[in-house]
């Protein structure tokens, strides 16, 4: 079960029952410190969730419990910078490869006929005939090499607008991911776990030509940096993170909500 923590107006969390009662028994979170799990029609005290767990007795004019160790994430509930939830979660490599394959197939289809439509299949075909043709001479196979990425140029230029286009849509869309993303539970947000823009994620797509041009290296730093970001979700500052948009917005919705100025409905 995870609990959610409320103190000065501001709620914390989730966390696991198990370091709530352990707050709880050394002192650092005070049993009138509000709580909340899923399945709770309001907030109530810690000490009715858990009258089991007893604090120490803390000694005459001592100075209050220190602060537990929140994180900076607070249940914001839906708002018009999309579904917040903990910005903690973050979505590890291989989940991030495996929707960005599903997300390869998903365009393989768009730019193949793209590509026929456009002659790259025909380039293609007078290419080889050239190069058989140039035999071993190397000035001619040289002609035939820049004759066939001219003949291209159109067909890479439309795929990758069309990837672009994919991209930066899903990734700003209230979906706040791709259809390979959707399909593997995690989503793209900023740093403080909201949506991003079309804006944002348009840099964030190109930013990712860095991340290649570094022999992957940029791709790679996902699997050992801190926030799992690659260098492309560096330079665009955005996370990607595990849950789908609507269901962490369906979470957010059965929270209670504030009252508008910041406190509990407790």
């Amino acid at each position: 079960m995870e609990v959610w923590i409320g103190r000065d107006g501001e709620r914390h969390g989730p966390y696991k029952e198990v370091d709530v009662r352990q707050w709880l028994r050394s002192g650092q979170v005070s049993p009138d410190d509000l709580g909340w799990y899923e399945g709770m029609a309001d907030w109530a005290p810690l000490s009715t969730l858990f009258p089991e767990e007893r604090s120490a007795e803390p000694p005459a004019l001592s100075p209050a419990p220190p602060v537990p160790p929140y994180t900076n994430a607070t249940a914001s509930g839906i708002s018009q910078g999309g579904a917040v939830g903990a910005v903690d979660d973050y979505a590890g490599f291989w989940k991030r490869v495996a929707a960005y394959i599903l997300d390869a197939l998903v365009l393989w289809i768009p730019n193949t006929v793209l590509s026929s439509m456009l002659g790259a299949n025909k380039a293609a075909e007078a290419y080889l005939q050239a190069k058989l043709a140039a035999g071993d001479d190397p000035q001619l196979a040289l002609q035939a090499l820049d004759a066939y990425f001219h003949a291209l140029w159109p067909a890479l230029i439309a795929q990758t607008v069309i990837s672009w286009l994919y991209f930066a849509w899903c990734e700003s869309s209230a979906w706040q991911g791709t259809v390979g993303k959707l399909a593997l539970g995690i989503r793209v947000t900023d740093i403080d776990g909201k949506r991003i823009g079309f804006g944002r994620a348009t840099g964030r797509y190109f930013a990712k030509i860095l991340s290649g041009f570094t022999l992957g290296f940029g791709f790679l730093m996902v699997a050992w940096t801190q926030r799992k970001q690659g260098l492309h979700d560096m330079l665009a500052q955005t996370l990607v993170l595990n849950g789908r948009a609507k269901d962490v917005a369906a979470t957010n919705a059965r929270r209670p909500d504030d009252q508008g100025n910041g406190s509990f409905n407790a």
